[in-house]
């Protein structure tokens, strides 16, 4: 196994971006190559670190508090008042946890929040909340390698389905640019047709 898997099978799997980076395997694949330290992952908490010093041989340093400090977990909530049904939230939710549709309440689903708050910064009412779902632990102490794993299947699955949507969208384009050049070419025909015959 290679040492960004073995570091990425030690991260949360909450895909936050809180560490700098687009999610959790690019964040591993950093530490891997030297460009990010092991003290970045806020979810992990100092707990965290110690593993990823474990698997790196990096001596052990604080959580670095530039990319947050260790807190309890949290699960987001909508605010059902005050929700307009924008689905601005869904796109940005890693694990598929927020369903809704245009116009209509929004809702979060508990067992998949990772608690990223990437919801959050797009809301444009604010009906967004974060809720305390861990009491007094915080790090791994309010995590586990259980929770950790779902939340990384959901995400591997949400990519999957956005990278498929994307090639479809891509093949759609392109069958309509062909249709648009098949017509255009069939009036430029029809009308050199039109001006032989006249």
């Amino acid at each position: 196994m290679s040492l960004s898997q073995r570091i990425l099978d030690a991260l949360p799997q909450t895909q936050c971006t809180r560490c700098g980076y687009p999610d959790c395997a690019a964040y591993a694949n950093a530490i891997a190559n030297k460009e990010a330290g092991i003290n970045q992952c806020q979810p992990g908490g100092q707990e965290g670190v110690r593993r990823l010093s474990v698997i790196t041989d990096l001596p052990e340093s604080p959580l670095d508090p530039v990319f947050g400090k260790e807190t309890p977990r949290g699960i987001a909530w909508i605010d059902e008042q005050w929700c307009i049904g924008c689905t601005l939230c869904i796109p940005e939710c890693p694990t598929d946890a927020i369903i809704g549709s245009n116009k209509q309440m929004h809702t979060i689903i508990e067992d998949e929040c990772t608690g990223c708050e990437k919801c959050l910064a797009v809301c444009p009412v604010d009906c967004i909340h974060m809720e305390n779902a861990s009491g007094a632990a915080s790090g791994w102490s309010a995590w586990s390698d259980k929770l950790a794993s779902h939340a990384r299947h959901r995400y591997e699955q949400k990519t999957q389905r956005s990278a498929m949507s994307k090639t479809q969208a891509t093949m759609t384009e392109g069958k309509t640019a062909h249709k648009q050049s098949a017509v255009q070419a069939a009036l430029e025909r029809a009308k050199a047709l039109k001006q032989s015959i006249s």
